[in-house]
């Protein structure tokens, strides 16, 4: 198998973790605390692959001031296009309760939603389908770094979704549709690259990783935080050891 399919379809499956999660929050009434205690696990899953595998492969491949140019460079720019979105209704994308507006108070809030999803899984697949170049196969902590946290992403968010009213039909179409894009990021990512030199493949990591980071502060722990304050903390640090765990293993 190619490995730019093989990447896909590693994307595919991570970003079909989202589809879950909104599945399990559409028909189940999960408790928002239960959610945010998910997401706080999530966050901290996700901080810990960036700071083993992603950002620390970045550097020894392609050395400090690479990585440090891409990974902030990544935040920058995903910051950048999260403001733009969040004016346009999309800032509580994340968020369970009665954040998310509604599509009759802010017109267009539900393409900027839908755009900010995308914003938000694209990077991790990106990332899947580098980790596939180096021929050792999908990264093992990234992936499980991904789904873990794609699932009380998508849950955190399809509830608030149906609390403002939206319809089944834009719900998944939504994460649908993500899941399908993290397959063609995943994707693209491996072909692109395939042949790069080291150095380009680490920036382009470092880019990933500083995106992803920027994206658990903005919209990750906002929603783990205000509903779980007394114990986020732990949980997020139990996800990172998880995380950690794997990577070693």
């Amino acid at each position: 198998m190619p490995v730019w399919v093989e990447a896909g379809l590693w994307g595919l499956a991570a970003g079909g973790a989202l589809v879950l999660g909104a599945l399990v929050a559409w028909f189940v009434r999960v408790p928002q605390k239960v959610v945010a205690g998910v997401m706080a696990f999530g966050a901290g899953v996700l901080i810990s692959a960036l700071a083993f595998d992603l950002v620390d492969e970045a550097e020894r491949t392609g050395g400090l001031a690479a990585t440090a140019a891409g990974f902030l460079g990544g935040a920058v720019a995903y910051v950048a296009a999260n403001v733009v979105l969040a004016r346009h209704g999309a800032r509580h994308r994340k968020r369970s309760g009665d954040q998310q507006p509604r599509e009759e108070d802010d017109a267009g809030s539900g393409a900027a939603i839908a755009v900010g999803a995308l914003l938000d899984g694209v990077p991790e697949s990106v990332v899947l389908g580098l980790s596939l170049l180096g021929g050792g196969g999908v990264g093992v902590p990234v992936l499980a770094a991904i789904a873990i946290s794609n699932l009380p992403e998508g849950l955190s968010s399809a509830a608030g979704m149906k609390r403002s009213g939206r319809r089944a039909g834009y719900v998944f179409g939504v994460w649908g549709g993500i899941a399908l894009a993290s397959g063609l990021a995943g994707a693209l990512g491996a072909l692109l690259l395939q042949g790069a030199s080291g150095t380009v493949v680490a920036v382009i990591t470092a880019v990933a990783a500083g995106a992803i980071l920027a994206m658990v502060a903005d919209t990750m722990i906002p929603e783990a935080f205000e509903r779980t304050h007394l114990y986020a903390g732990l949980l997020a640090t139990v996800g990172f050891l998880l995380s950690f765990a794997i990577e070693r293993l």
